[in-house]
């Protein structure tokens, strides 16, 4: 298992990690003309292994808001209602249901710095990535440490000035 977010450890390469889990805390901020401001938060647990992916959204209280499951073949997202959905592209069963076409299958990839496709990525001193621009979005990363192997603490992704969303992960753990 990884140490806390806050305290990694450079012994570990960001590189070289495949399957992980996490958990943390999102903020979600949805900016278009015309229409109201939308925020929306809570906590999230996501385990990324063998190109799959299953992600748990709650409220902040701790409340199942809905789970979000995607494999290479198939999507599900169930809501807390007991409703679910199915599609064969994650960014689409996710714009259906919330109305914005947020980038799920390139996420596990930006996470880690990596690029979903073809993505400039500009480093910091540390050889770490700083930003990350890729179709249209950007993501911003820091480090709770100066470590140059250490993953990022917290993550900003934004697509032109209307969706915003930030994540603060508070540990990473490493899976088989």
């Amino acid at each position: 298992m990884l140490a806390p977010a806050r305290h990694q450890r450079s012994w570990w390469l960001r590189d070289q990690l495949r399957n992980f889990a996490l958990e943390g805390r999102f903020a979600l901020r949805v900016t278009l003309p015309g229409q109201a401001v939308q925020n929306s938060g809570g906590r999230l647990t996501w385990t990324h292994e063998n190109r799959s992916d299953r992600v748990l959204l709650s409220s902040p209280l701790g409340y199942g808001l809905a789970e979000i499951e995607t494999s290479p073949e198939i999507s599900r997202l169930r809501t807390a209602d007991g409703k679910m959905r199915e599609s064969t592209d994650p960014d689409a069963l996710i714009e259906e249901v919330t109305g914005q076409r947020l980038p799920i299958s390139r996420l596990p990839a930006w996470l880690l710095g990596r690029s979903g496709g073809k993505a400039r990525i500009e480093p910091d001193d540390l050889g770490r990535p700083l930003r990350l621009s890729e179709d249209g979005w950007q993501v911003d990363y820091s480090f709770a440490d100066d470590s140059p192997s250490a993953l990022p603490a917290r993550l900003t992704l934004s697509r032109n000035g209307e969706i915003e969303l930030r994540l603060r992960i508070e540990e990473w753990k490493e899976t088989p």
